[in-house]
Formats: C-alpha cells, sequence, structure tokens
C-alpha cells in the first residue's frame, strides 16, 4: 500500500500534525478511566519528539455540539504529559488566535495538544475552511488515528489535500498490517467469533466473513434473533422481529457455502438484567418468563473447543451484557480460549470486546488488539476507509 512510514518522512524543525484518537472514557471526577489509546499513540508522538519535531496533536472527545467544558481534553493532556514526562500544552480551543499562537511558539521536541476537534462544527462537516484552519498549522500530516479512519471529517481528510507532505504513524500502519492479514490468504481454520446486539448492525461483516471464514461462532443479544429465525422460543430474549427474514437467508447462503455457523445450544436465562439468580437452560427448552443475557457453559465449552483447533481468528463482540458480573462468564471464556491459542493468529476489535480482553488479563496473548470499533468492522467487511485512502500516494 502507496502509505509513507512516519519513520521515513524528514520531520526536524517541522510542525507535525498528528491526528490521534484520544476518545477515551473519563471518570465522574474527569480523571481518566482507560488511558490505553493515549498509551497507544506514544511511540509515534516520542518519535516525533525525538525527531526534534515541533508537535501538534489533535484528537476528537466524544460527542459535543460545540464547546463543552465537561469534554475538555484537559484531563488527556494532563496524562499525557505524565506519560511522556514532558510539558504538553494545551490550546483553548481547536482554531482562533489562540491556537496559532501555541503553535507559532513551539520550539523543537515540543508538543501541543489543541482543544477537541469536535467543539467545532467543521470537523464532523468536513468543512474547507476549518480544514484549512487546521492546515494551516502543519508542514506535515500524520494519521495515527485508525479509531476514526471510517470518518470523512476535516481532520482526517479535508486537510491532507492543503500539507504538503503526508503518512501514517506507527499504530495506523499496525493495524493496517494485522487486518490486512485477514482478508488475505490465512492460515486455517479460519474462525469468526461475532457478538454484540444486532444482526442488522453486523450483517455487512457476517456476510464478508462467511465469504473468508471455515466457521462462525455467533453469540451475544444477535444469536437469540438467528435461533428465533430458526424456530427457537426464547422467552423475552431481545429478537429483531423484523430481521428474520434477513437472518433466515444469511443462515442458507452460509449454508450453501459450507460455512458452519455455531449458534449457542444453552443461555444464561434471567428475569431481567437485574435479576441475581441467572441460570444455564437449554436453548430448546427456554422459559418464557426469561431472557438470553448469556452464553450457557456448554456453550463456552463448544466455542472454546472450536477456538483452540482454529489458526486464524477474528473477534468483535461480547457473547452477553458482560459488563454484569452475573452475564460475564461466556465473554470471559472466549477471552481466556484466545488467549490459551498461541498458534493462532488472533485479531481482536471492537470496544467491549476489546474492554473484555484487558478484564480477563490477556491482552498480550493477543496477536492483536485493534483501537478501532467501527473502524475494524468497516476494514474486515471490505470498506476502502476515508481516512486510509487519503494517506494513499498517487
Amino acid at each position: 500500500m502507496p502509505i509513507r512510514s512516519v519513520k521515513d518522512i524528514p520531520v526536524e524543525g517541522k510542525r507535525v500534525f498528528l491526528r490521534v484518537d484520544f476518545n477515551v472514557p473519563l471518570t465522574p471526577a474527569r480523571g481518566i478511566a482507560d488511558d490505553a489509546r493515549i498509551r497507544a499513540s506514544l511511540p509515534t508522538i516520542l518519535h516525533l519528539r525525538d525527531q526534534g519535531a515541533r508537535v501538534v496533536v489533535a484528537s476528537h472527545l466524544g460527542r459535543p455540539k460545540g464547546p463543552d467544558p465537561s469534554q475538555s481534553l484537559e484531563p488527556v493532556g494532563t496524562r499525557l504529559a505524565e506519560l511522556l514526562g514532558d510539558e504538553v500544552l494545551l490550546t483553548d480551543e481547536p482554531v482562533g488566535d489562540g491556537a496559532r499562537k501555541v503553535v507559532a511558539d513551539l520550539r523543537e521536541g515540543q508538543v501541543a495538544l489543541l482543544e477537541n476537534l469536535r467543539f467545532h462544527a467543521g470537523e464532523e462537516a468536513n468543512d474547507d475552511q476549518f480544514a484549512r484552519q487546521l492546515a494551516s498549522y502543519a508542514d506535515v500530516y500524520i494519521n495515527d488515528a485508525f479509531g476514526t479512519a471510517h470518518r470523512a471529517h476535516a481532520s482526517t481528510v479535508g486537510m491532507i489535500k492543503h500539507v504538503p507532505e503526508k503518512g501514517a504513524g506507527f499504530l495506523m500502519l499496525k493495524e493496517i498490517e494485522f487486518l490486512s492479514r485477514l482478508l488475505g490468504s490465512v492460515e486455517r481454520p479460519y474462525l469468526a467469533v461475532i457478538g454484540g446486539a444486532k444482526v442488522s448492525d453486523k450483517i455487512g461483516v457476517l456476510e464478508s466473513l462467511a465469504a473468508r471464514v471455515d466457521k462462525m461462532l455467533v453469540g451475544g443479544a444477535m444469536a437469540s434473533t438467528f435461533l428465533a429465525a430458526q424456530g427457537k422460543p426464547l422467552g423475552k430474549s431481545k429478537i429483531e422481529q423484523d430481521k428474520l427474514p434477513l437472518a433466515r437467508a444469511f443462515l442458507k447462503k452460509a449454508q450453501d457455502r459450507g460455512v458452519g455457523i455455531l449458534l449457542p445450544i444453552d443461555a444464561v436465562a434471567a428475569s431481567s438484567p437485574e435479576d441475581m439468580q441467572a441460570r444455564a437452560v437449554s436453548v430448546d427448552e427456554f422459559p418464557a418468563d426469561a431472557m438470553s443475557l448469556d452464553i450457557g457453559p456448554k456453550t463456552a465449552a463448544a466455542f472454546g473447543d472450536e477456538i483452540a483447533r482454529a489458526r486464524t481468528v477474528f473477534w468483535n463482540g461480547p457473547m452477553g451484557m458482560f459488563e454484569k458480573p452475573q452475564f460475564a462468564a461466556g465473554t470471559f471464556s472466549v477471552a481466556r480460549a484466545l488467549a490459551g491459542n498461541p498458534r493462532a493468529l488472533s485479531v481482536v476489535g471492537g470496544g467491549d470486546s476489546v474492554s473484555a480482553i484487558e478484564q480477563a488479563g490477556v491482552t498480550e496473548k493477543i496477536s492483536h488488539v485493534s483501537t478501532g470499533g467501527g473502524a475494524s468492522l468497516e476494514f474486515v467487511e471490505g470498506k476502502l476507509l476515508p481516512g486510509i485512502a487519503a494517506l494513499e500516494r498517487p
């Protein structure tokens, strides 16, 4: 892919606009709840700093509708400064006189952080005037924000044509490398583990994966829709009734291709997500007054056996409502099974799956943990992401 690496671009003395993904969760006291995305950007920032660049870091945080102190990047800047062991200058706005002065006064090796890009409506609108203002801060543009690569915003697409040089950071290049491997020739058996709430949200990636994988393991609430499409009565489980024909068509297409679709054979049933008396039941004998909130132990064991035999695995989406401890066992069993197969190329994408991997303490045993949920899904679906396409040289 004709995308230049940040390490191949001379940056000494130059102003480098570095788009990162610092859209991190905050605590009620406005601390950083999880700094994984900040740490993931450090190799690129340290490289630029050590090469004598004047580094202008930019990101969004949340979905503010204009300037909003509760979604300021100030706590992010504080944490970044701690990790770098050096000062990080935070501008009072993404563009304007104040930001321009901070950037103009930067010395070689110094780092500035622009205030939340989404404080300006021009970011999500990909407004050319806003894009030109951002571009005026830069001699070189580097994108290291894979999590936003599926969005055509001013800082990910619009400004790039106004900057003399462009390239990708180390994190972006790593994401492209690992996810591209899933689309090429891989060791088999090739397995996809897909969870989450809705068939409608993931039908595109399901169909794309079905053309490549040997088997697909389906959990989460979306499994209930597939089971209902097979005629299983699942009580009060969350089922997309209007997507049952779509689910049946997908199952038929997969069968015709010879792709095995493994659905839960048992589930953890409860009267509600607050019910602490959850119990495992067969999907063939599901109580009318209960809902499925996790895969059951027999399903978890069957999924684990398949993962143990696989040589390539892509996992996206939890197996149940894993944020509640009584419904977390299925998701954590998948995480541990994946970590227990060191011979497999294992790629995990999606916020909940990544969180499960981290909570299970097995992150280091996974080949690649993607920082982009929606972006990783669209990439694996085979879509050309605008933030990546904009980095390609003619």
